[in-house]
C-alpha cells in the first residue's frame, strides 16, 4: 500500500510551482520596489544620523563646560591663598576644556558664618561662629553646530557653575 504525502486535489502540478523562476519577468510591477524604498528612506536615515552627531557634540561641549567650572573651584578651594587667586582659578578652568572654543570663566570668593549669617570675610564678622570661605567659578561658551536644523537656534549658550568650600 502506497501512502501519498499530499492528496489535495487543488494542487495538481507541484513541481511546476516550485521550479518557477523568480526574476522580474513574472513580477513586472514588483521589480525595483526595494530600490525605491531605499531611495525614499535614505534621506531620512542620513538626517537622523546627522542629528545624532550634532546632539552628541552638543552634549560633549556642555559636559566640558560644566567640568571646567569644577576644575576651577578645585584649584581655588585648596587654601586661603588660592581662594583669592582669581586668575589662577580662571586659568585652571580654561585649561580643563581646551576643545571648547570661546570658553570664558569668572571666579569669585565669598564668606558666610557657620550659623548661617552673612559675612564680609572680616575677622570679627561672625560673633560666636566660624567664618567659612567659599569659591565660585562660572563658565560659559557659545556652541555653534556644524549643521543647522530648522526650528533650532543657530548657536546654543552653554553655562556651568560650581561652588566649593575652602579647605581650612
Amino acid at each position: 500500500m502506497k501512502i501519498f504525502a499530499n492528496r489535495n486535489p487543488r494542487v495538481r502540478n507541484r513541481s511546476r510551482l516550485e521550479t518557477r523562476p523568480t526574476d522580474c519577468r513574472f513580477r513586472r510591477f514588483e521589480c525595483g520596489q526595494a530600490l525605491l524604498e531605499l531611495a525614499l528612506t535614505m534621506p531620512l536615515l542620513v538626517l537622523l544620523l546627522l542629528g545624532a552627531a550634532v546632539a552628541g557634540r552638543l552634549a560633549y561641549a556642555a559636559i566640558e563646560t560644566s567640568n571646567a567650572a569644577r576644575a576651577g573651584v578645585q584649584y581655588g578651594a585648596q587654601n586661603h591663598i588660592t581662594a583669592s587667586d582669581y586668575p589662577g582659578m580662571e586659568t585652571a578652568a580654561l585649561e580643563d576644556a581646551p576643545n571648547v572654543s570661546g570658553l570664558t570663566a569668572t571666579a569669585t570668593n565669598f564668606c558666610a558664618c557657620s550659623n548661617g549669617a552673612a559675612s564680609s570675610c572680616a575677622a570679627g564678622d561672625c560673633a560666636g561662629a566660624r567664618i567659612m570661605e567659599y569659591v565660585r567659578v562660572n563658565t560659559s561658551a557659545a556652541f555653534d553646530p556644524l549643521i543647522h536644523f530648522p526650528g533650532l537656534p543657530k548657536t546654543f549658550n552653554l553655562s556651568g557653575g560650581a561652588v566649593m568650600r575652602v579647605w581650612q
